[in-house]
């Protein structure tokens, strides 16, 4: 029987190998998200240099580089992460059956927390530190939120598109608040309590609602 030649033989071991790296490098890709993250929502954006978010992560500016670009291309992407998990939360709401308050108060709950999450939180501060500069139109985003949030208004009246006149009443409504609720908590570094303000928010859209109806 004729020997295996070297080139006949699987690359199993190196392939692993390739395996291992790409999942290193999304570990370390992953790690280098969550530390800006958390760097702009304890420090604030302007704290959020390129070389401080590197120090805190344990590694090198290099290494940023290789992941990211440059600090445009790492906001890039925190703001992408931050939209993604925004989106699954929202697009995973679940309206119940029942009274305008029972459906309006799921969704308000649903939309705060998916907003008011820290990647939301920091994608939003983001968006408005980097408007005036010349990363806005790279950077994008807040348009998307909006519509999301436009689409989850639409759930509760309307034929679900949010594309109704009075879904756009109420998706404003509800964007609106809630982008003030979450802004009021990043101008202080102590928790604030909101849950007056969504109860009330919620009082506003059902009352809304239920004039369209009668």
């Amino acid at each position: 029987m004729t020997p295996a030649r070297r080139s006949d033989v699987a690359p199993s071991r190196p392939t692993r190998k390739v395996g291992r790296a790409q999942q290193r490098g999304d570990r370390t890709r992953d790690a280098i998200i969550v530390e800006t993250v958390r760097c702009i929502n304890e420090e604030g954006f302007a704290a959020a240099s390129a070389n401080h978010i590197a120090e805190r992560a344990g590694v090198t500016w290099g290494v940023i580089q290789y992941h990211f670009g440059d600090r445009n291309g790492l906001l890039s992407a925190v703001i992408a992460h931050g939209f993604q998990g925004f989106r699954l939360a929202i697009q995973s709401v679940s309206v119940p059956d029942g009274t305008s308050h029972q459906r309006v108060e799921a969704v308000v709950d649903a939309a705060w927390s998916a907003f008011s999450s820290p990647e939301s939180r920091a994608s939003l501060e983001i968006l408005i530190s980097a408007r005036s500069g010349q990363t806005t139109a790279r950077l994008g985003g807040l348009d998307d939120m909006a519509r999301d949030m436009r689409a989850l208004s639409g759930v509760l009246i309307g034929d679900g598109t949010g594309s109704g006149p009075q879904d756009a009443v109420v998706s404003e409504l509800l964007w609106a608040a809630l982008r003030g609720l979450v802004m009021a908590q990043m101008l202080t570094s102590r928790p604030i309590d909101s849950s007056q303000e969504r109860a009330l928010l919620v009082d506003l859209i059902t009352g809304l609602l239920d004039g369209v109806a009668a």
